[in-house]
């Protein structure tokens, strides 16, 4: 198997998350239904933050050397993406530091340097759909300050998500290596548990309307 492979892999199994976790119903969920500019900023920057303490704990105790090497500049990535964001924002806003999130609780479980890898493309999958359901927040709001900044954001999580699959071709020697990577599937999975939990709390069918 090669980073493409796995990652096709990983899209087709979870294909029906996926697709569910990209539509418009996600900002929904993830504000509990208060879709104003700051709320939808202030929750993005909570998952910038919650990065940020990921790959920070990762790179105290990976034993990999190119794998710990991107997840440094990953936790530098992410906390910049912290700063660009909450720089959009006017006042203050209080960060709970034990609740990082059912998909990072899940990331932080990982242990072996392919589920951590894995995990990062299963993140980056998520990312991706999150900040185009931003990006085009802000562009029905107008603002295509704030929609640019979001464009550029999920393009860096999106190279996050490759570096991390082309770093598998070299740690996993196995076939059990790769299927450790099938983390990726267990991070989308508590994502999507947590969009379907939220839009469920609201009285709001998670399933697409057909």
């Amino acid at each position: 198997m090669d980073a493409a492979e796995f990652r096709d892999a990983v899209e087709e199994s979870m294909e029906t998350e996926l697709e569910r976790l990209g539509s418009s119903k996600l900002l929904v969920a993830l504000t509990d239904a208060d879709l104003t500019a700051e709320t939808v900023l202030w929750t993005v920057a909570d998952s910038e933050r919650a990065a940020t303490g990921t790959f920070e704990d990762w790179t105290d105790d990976e034993r990999d050397e190119e794998a710990r090497e991107a997840f440094a500049e990953f936790r530098d990535q992410e906390r910049d993406h912290y700063d660009r964001v909450t720089a959009l924002i006017e006042g203050d806003h209080e960060f709970d530091g034990d609740d990082a999130g059912p998909m990072h609780d899940e990331l932080r479980s990982l242990e072996s340097t392919a589920a951590r890898l894995g995990g990062v493309v299963g993140r980056s999958l998520v990312g991706d759909r999150t900040h185009l359901q931003v990006v085009s927040f802000f562009v029905n709001e107008g603002d295509e300050r704030r929609a640019d900044c979001f464009r550029e954001l999920r393009s860096d999580t999106a190279a996050q998500g490759e570096r991390a699959a082309a770093l598998l071709e070299s740690v996993c020697a196995e076939d059990e290596d790769w299927e450790r990577a099938r983390a990726a599937e267990e991070v989308i999975e508590a994502a999507y548990d947590a969009y379907a939990g939220s839009l469920d709390d609201l009285g709001i069918d998670p399933k697409p309307i057909c």
